[in-house]
């Protein structure tokens, strides 16, 4: 009789588990409570899987021998609640994929920030050294879609909290984590120990053959490096900047403009200001991608030559266009309040600052110094911007309360003034008023190209 598979969600890596599922000859059932893309119903349809939207047929769910959940639905969720008291497994797509990867490695990326342009600079080093290379887990494919539909020697996957706490005995053969700062709190009980702890899970079954590449400059990283004593058998590679750091397995520090990153034997250094994205942040993100593709065994000069040549991520200090000495700047991504204290550190003019939305226990004050010395008018998109006018009330001399998202650029249009930089950086989820930071990202720099380049 055959096993029984039920996929929760049918996004992206519930389709592709969906996928996989039949191809290695469960019974696979794919709930989703919402609507699936006409897209993924194509590839459910051409694979002959079974699905339903708009509903959870609770009988056919909890029949089922292991379920996969999506990141996205909560452990609260109803039905995860009721297959968890009839002790069913629940499961990442993550942790189902690697079952079936065969001999191929994973270098796998996690992080409060930096985490999409890591690892959108780490496939792209693996791709330019021509190693069949795949690229999923929050971003590109499905991991399990890949799984099912070819051969890769490599996965390189960017993977989230919510994903890792679905993993068990899973394994990165190279694992970063870029930094440990709050966000998602509301999924955590409004710890950060919990969070860190879920972060910290790319560690786990790592053995001596593998790679743990970490920020010594980070506090929280180091508490729970202390916390785990000599449980962590993988090579540790440290990468810094302010602090002095010595590893006998390698590390990579920034002096001056350059940084030196050293795996073993081989080592490579980069002149900074001859990288495309700019920004300390991005230094560290670079560091971490040498690390991590030095440890894959990949030539230094390649990794120097792809550093140099890899260009922004999309929503992510993403420049939309400059029209009267006024830039706009695309920062969608950054959904949380240490992704746009970089932001704010990278500015170097009188700043339009465009925030809010679904606040998730945002703590302001690391903000608030340098808003005070860059931020000229604040702009609070959201359907509630009580706690951001609140927050900054004395710390910005112009804020502007919109309800609207046409509203909030119509107000920046109006404010800016040449010299300036528009930058949407709204510390927030999206979920008030966009399906998601893409969909807010793209209708930022649509609006822009209509209302301002064209104009």
């Amino acid at each position: 009789m055959k096993r029984k598979i039920a996929v929760l969600g049918g996004g992206i890596s519930g389709y592709g588990s969906a996928i996989l599922a039949k191809k290695k000859g469960f019974d696979v059932f794919l709930s989703d409570k919402g609507k699936i893309a006409d897209k993924f119903k194509a590839r459910l349809d051409e694979w002959s899987v079974e699905y339903e939207e708009g509903e959870h047929t609770e009988e056919r769910i909890l029949d089922a021998n292991e379920v996969i959940k999506s990141p996205g639905i909560p452990d609260t969720a109803p039905i995860v609640v009721k297959i968890r008291e009839r002790g069913i497994p629940v499961i990442s797509e993550i942790e189902f994929a690697s079952r079936y990867k065969g001999v191929a490695k994973t270098i796998c990326i996690t992080g409060s920030n930096g985490k999409t342009t890591t690892t959108s600079l780490i496939y792209k080093i693996m791709v330019d050294a021509g190693r069949k290379v795949s690229l999923g887990g929050n971003i590109g494919e499905s991991f399990a879609y890949s799984v099912a539909t070819d051969k890769y020697f490599w996965h390189v996957l960017e993977l989230s909290s919510f994903q890792l706490d679905g993993c068990f005995k899973f394994k990165a053969d190279i694992g970063v984590l870029t930094n440990i700062t709050p966000d998602h709190l509301d999924r955590y009980d409004y710890k950060l120990d919990n969070y860190a702890r879920s972060k910290m899970r790319i560690t786990q079954n790592q053995t001596s053959t593998d790679y743990f590449i970490y920020s010594a400059d980070d506090e929280t990283t180091q508490q729970m490096l202390v916390e785990m004593d000599d449980s962590l058998r993988a090579h540790q590679l440290p990468f810094a900047i302010n602090t002095a750091i010595a590893s006998g397995d390698g590390d990579a520090i920034l002096e001056g403009h350059t940084f030196t990153a050293t795996v073993g034997k081989k080592s490579v250094t980069v002149d900074t200001r001859k990288m495309k994205i700019e920004g300390m942040h991005n230094i560290y993100n670079a560091m971490s991608a040498a690390l991590a593709t030095l440890a894959a065994g990949v030539d230094p000069k390649v990794i120097k030559r792809s550093i140099y040549n890899f260009s922004p991520v999309e929503h992510r200090l993403e420049p939309a266009g400059n029209q009267n000495d006024i830039e706009w700047v695309n920062d969608s991504k950054a959904t949380n309040v240490d992704s746009v204290w970089y932001a704010l550190e990278s500015m170097k003019r009188p700043t339009v600052w465009i925030a809010g939305g679904t606040d998730k226990g945002n703590d302001y004050s690391p903000l608030k110094e340098f808003a005070r010395r860059k931020v000229k008018v604040l702009i609070c998109m959201g359907v509630d911007n009580a706690k951001l006018k609140r927050e900054f009330a004395d710390i910005v001399p112009v804020i502007r309360d919109c309800n609207t998202f046409e509203d909030a650029m119509a107000a920046a249009r109006d404010v800016a003034t040449p010299g300036d930089t528009v930058l949407l950086s709204p510390a927030c989820a999206s979920f008030d008023l966009f399906k998601n930071y893409e969909e807010r990202g793209r209708m930022f720099k649509e609006w822009v190209a209509n209302n301002v380049l064209n104009k």
